[in-house]
């Protein structure tokens, strides 16, 4: 049998992945559940991919976990989210600490009930100087609110003789963005069958490679994980150029 891991370990790893967690509501459908009981589910899957990320080295994961968008769902859903989300933050600390992670979060989280806003800004704090990876939680997140966010913020400073008009470029946005402290995605990810971006990143994934499953997110493990960059390490990244100027 063929270790996977072992595998993709001599090759480049992605610096940085990003994952649309999808399919837990049809995962607890399949049992006869409620779809909170996938998102309880889920959560496990998300220790088991922060674990194997942080034993091949990957430096940054960005976990799709709550947009703008879902705020519109059920409203006993959404709170079991936020419950969910706050009994993760505490029962993994430690866990945080051990493994060297900084935790990071991207959205408008002002948006989120204060206990679940307190209890993050509380773990981002206490784990701000952790050095290994970089686990970043988009939370209340929409990309496309983030570019218009963007857009005002430069436009002010543009207004205001901070930025000039003609300095804008690429760094200018980038330094912006929610994700200002982050590199761009290398790999992106979405479990579940499902093949659209969901207003995830649009502008970071600019030149990402793009991973589709048919695996629900409960049942997304670390073998999936390897699937996934081992898929990544045997595509060609151009960047815009032909394959004999890169060799």
């Amino acid at each position: 049998m063929i270790d996977i891991k072992a595998e993709i370990q001599q090759h480049p790893l992605p610096d940085h992945i990003a994952i649309i967690m999808d399919g837990n509501g049809r995962w607890a459908k399949q049992r006869g559940k409620l779809r909170v009981f996938g998102h309880e589910n889920g959560t496990s899957a998300v220790k088991q991919i922060v674990e194997a990320c942080t034993e091949l080295g990957i430096k940054n994961l960005t976990l799709y976990a709550f947009s703008t968008e879902n705020w519109k769902r059920p409203k006993l859903e959404v709170q079991t989210l936020m419950k969910l989300l706050i009994s993760s933050l505490k029962k993994e600390m430690k866990n945080l600490h051990k493994n060297n992670i900084k935790l990071n979060s991207i959205g408008d989280i002002k948006t989120l009930p204060t206990k679940v806003f307190n209890e993050l800004v509380d773990v981002i704090e206490r784990t701000k100087n952790n050095t290994q990876m970089t686990l970043t939680i988009a939370l209340s997140y929409g990309s496309r609110d983030e570019l218009i966010n963007t857009v005002k913020e430069i436009s002010i400073k543009v207004k205001n003789n901070i930025i000039l008009p003609n300095n804008i470029d690429e760094s200018v946005i980038n330094e912006h963005l929610y994700t200002h402290r982050l590199p761009d995605v290398d790999l992106l990810i979405r479990t579940s069958g499902e093949k659209r971006i969901s207003n995830f990143l649009l502008w970071q994934i600019a030149y990402a490679e793009l991973y589709f499953t048919d695996v629900l997110w409960p049942d997304f493990t670390k073998n999936d994980l390897y699937k996934s960059i081992r898929d990544y390490q045997q595509r060609e990244r151009r960047f815009g150029k032909t394959s004999e100027q890169l060799k």
